[in-house]
This record gives C-alpha cells, sequence and structure tokens, in this order.
C-alpha cells in the first residue's frame, strides 16, 4: 500500500466511560472499547450495549472513531448469545469491529456486512500472504503481530491494499501474539478468553532437588526475580519510522491502566506525531515527552522486536514497574466563572501544595492549590479521596484535565 499523506491516526484503550473522555480529551483519533463480554480485558469495566451506543455517539460528535473489540476465541456455548451480542452492535454502527476468531470474523461478516472488520493482534499475522488472505476475505485493517520489526512491517503494508496498525506504547505479553496458555495453567483464568492472572508479572525463584524449601532468586534483587516481566514498549523516539513503514494507525495498550497512564500517553504520542507533520525535516523529540512517559507506572521501556535488538526484548529483572515519580490527585469535572474547579479526589490533595496540572498543550503547568472548599462551601485544610470539592489555582483549567503531585512537592 503506498503511503499516505493523511495524518496516521492516534488509536487509544477505553476501558470505560470515563477512560473514553479523557482519551478524547487528549487527543486520541480513535479509541478502541468492548463489551461486558467476548474481549481479552473482562477486568477492564467495558461497556454495556447502552454504553456503547452512547460511546459511539460520543465519539462521533468529537470526530472521533470506536472499534469495538471482539477478540475472543469463544467456544461452543457461546455462540447463540454472540449472534445476539453481534446483532446488536451491527445495529450501533460503530467504525470497526476487532476480531480473531475466524468463527467470529464469520459472523460479523454475515450480520454486519456494513461495518469494516479489523483483525486482532491475536491472529498473529506475521507475513504478508497471510496479510493478502485476510484481505480477501474482506478485513479492512490488520493489527500486525508485535513479534515484526520494522522491515517487515514495511514490507506488509507495501504488499497489501488492506490497512496496517502497530502498537507503539504499553505491556508486552511474554507469549505469541499475547496467546497465553500460563494463567490456564496457574490460575484457571484463560488468558484467551479475556481473564489473565498476569503470572508473567509474579515472583519466581528456584528450588534445587535435593534442597527443598530453599528458594533461590535468578537474579540478583532482593524483592524477588522476575524471569517472565517484560518490559513497556515505548516508541516515542521512532515516531518518524513508523510513519515512513507505511503503517496507517499507532495503537497504544492499556485498557486496564488508569485514566493518569492514559491522558498523560495519549497526550505525549499526540504532540509528537503533530510535530512530526508540522515539519518533519526539523522534528526531534521534546524532552518533556519522555519526562511525561518516564513519569507513570511502567516496568522499564525497549524498542520491542521493532529494530531487531535482542537487548531490547531481555526481561525487566529489576521489576522497575515500582518506580513511579507522580501522584494522580484528581480530575477537573467542571470550571466555573467564580474561578473556583469541582474536582474529582482521587488522592489526598492539601491547600496550599505545588501541584502539575496536565493540560491539552505544551508541558504539564505548574501551579499551587491555593483554596479547597467542600461543594457546600465549607473552607478545607485536605481533601480525601472520592470527594467532590471546589479547589481554586493561579490560573483555570478544564474539565478532564488532570492534576497530579510530584514526589518533590511539599505539602502541609
Amino acid at each position: 500500500m503506498p503511503l499516505s499523506e493523511k495524518k496516521i491516526e492516534l488509536l487509544a484503550p477505553a476501558g470505560n466511560f470515563e477512560k473514553l473522555e479523557i482519551a478524547i480529551h487528549y487527543g486520541a483519533d480513535a479509541v478502541y472499547l468492548a463489551g461486558k463480554d467476548f474481549s481479552l480485558r473482562n477486568f477492564a469495566g467495558n461497556f454495556t450495549l447502552e454504553e456503547t451506543a452512547q460511546a459511539v455517539t460520543l465519539a462521533h460528535r468529537h470526530n472521533v472513531k470506536v472499534y469495538v473489540a471482539c477478540n475472543i476465541y469463544a467456544r461452543n456455548f457461546e455462540q447463540e448469545a454472540l449472534t445476539s451480542y453481534l446483532k446488536q452492535i451491527g445495529d450501533i454502527k460503530p467504525d470497526g469491529v476487532i476480531v480473531a476468531d475466524p468463527g467470529v470474523f464469520t459472523q460479523v461478516r454475515h450480520l454486519m456486512p456494513h461495518i469494516p472488520i479489523h483483525l486482532s493482534t491475536q491472529a498473529n499475522t506475521t507475513n504478508y500472504r497471510s496479510a493478502l488472505f485476510w484481505e480477501t476475505q474482506g478485513v479492512k485493517r490488520i493489527n500486525l503481530a508485535r513479534e515484526l520489526s520494522l522491515t517487515e512491517i514495511k514490507e506488509i503494508s507495501q504488499q497489501c491494499q488492506a490497512e496496517t496498525e502497530v502498537f507503539v506504547h504499553g505491556a508486552m505479553c511474554m507469549a505469541y501474539s499475547g496467546r497465553c496458555l500460563l494463567s490456564g495453567f496457574m490460575a484457571d483464568r484463560s488468558a484467551n478468553r479475556g481473564l489473565c492472572a498476569h503470572p508473567c508479572r509474579w515472583k519466581y525463584a528456584l528450588v534445587e532437588e535435593q534442597r527443598p524449601g530453599e528458594f533461590l532468586p535468578f537474579a540478583e534483587d532482593n524483592r524477588g526475580a522476575y524471569i517472565f516481566n517484560a518490559r513497556d514498549l515505548m516508541m516515542i523516539e521512532h515516531i518518524p519510522a513508523l510513519i515512513d513503514s507505511g503503517v496507517v494507525s499507532l495503537k497504544i495498550e492499556g485498557r486496564m491502566k488508569g485514566v493518569n497512564y492514559l491522558g498523560t500517553v495519549v497526550k505525549t504520542y499526540r504532540e509528537a506525531i503533530d510535530a512530526y507533520y508540522r515539519n518533519p525535516a526539523t522534528y526531534a523529540v521534546a524532552d518533556h515527552w519522555k519526562q511525561e512517559l518516564n513519569a507513570v507506572g511502567r516496568r522499564g521501556y525497549c524498542t520491542g522486536f521493532y529494530f531487531g535488538d535482542p537487548r531490547e526484548i531481555i526481561p525487566d529483572y529489576a521489576n522497575e514497574n515500582q518506580v513511579q515519580q507522580q501522584l494522580f490527585l484528581g480530575k477537573v469535572l467542571e470550571a466555573h466563572a467564580s474561578g473556583q474547579m469541582e474536582t474529582g479526589v482521587r488522592n489526598k490533595m492539601f491547600k496550599g501544595e505545588r501541584v502539575d496540572i496536565l493540560t491539552r498543550q505544551g508541558p504539564a503547568k505548574s501551579d499551587t492549590l491555593i483554596e479547597i472548599e467542600s461543594l457546600d462551601g465549607e473552607p478545607l485544610e485536605f481533601a480525601q479521596p472520592n470527594m467532590q470539592v471546589k479547589i481554586r489555582l493561579n490560573n483555570m483549567y478544564t474539565r478532564n484535565d488532570l492534576i497530579r503531585r510530584r514526589q518533590d512537592a511539599i505539602h502541609q
């Protein structure tokens, strides 16, 4: 497929309605979400059919596309319920349905021929002949296997007319294209049916046959050994190469991540993509992009399989997901003409403390929390999690802007 002049799509996860609003607020071109069943993230909250319809309406109002994931590997007993669900999704008219199972694919093609079909990474498309096969079956877009290099991705994109899509940020799975049996064996929760217990993140130790009860770590780490713990993918420094590869969409992983993580990552990639298209010749990675991505929970970063560097796929023995440099305090719910902002509190916040506000444009804005009141107007010295309060800062911010505390912030 020839390179298109159309700007590449930024595709964000939406694990629930709040995350959908955050993804839209910070600049996603499209979101992917799922119903309560039939996807691979059953613990994400997800959407009822009514909520899915509301999500499509809201997203379309903001010119954002919605792709519904139905990428489970279905069993016989689910066929009747699955058929009913797909019929109703077809009536809602999302911009695409994401599938992996050929049986589900057949049902989608039959029940909603008006809806584009996207092929999940779970289908492990690793070569252009496989991509061409799915293209002949009517697939519009293929989320390519994570095991591919950028060179292979470019070859596939050039060989077929179907759109190609790749992951650029988020957790990576120690399994072939995300298909894993470990959770099923160890916790009786099938990863291929949306119930993964994430045993690849657990601590493991070695026991020698003649020394029962003596647990020896695999690495010199007093917190344990994380032999399956893949580092997270981060491709913020390689936006030009990704665009040059011919893919049409850059996908962020994380339907189960929090809104602070989602807002930070979506905003950062939005700025990077826009900066490249404004002037490709002078594109450079801004320092605050990497600072923002380093300030959210993570397992260490890597470039995965994109450049064929074996050092990039070494497990995270140090369990770097313990490193987090900021605390999410709350979200602006409404900005009032009085200068006060109604805020939903997520972590304890104190009057007088320094905070960062993640706005839609530019680096996070430093500010001071100069006033906290209850909704009834009672002055407060601090606000507890799950409260709704009115706050005043030195500057005004907008609905869905996120409020954070840096570790070096001093509060009373």
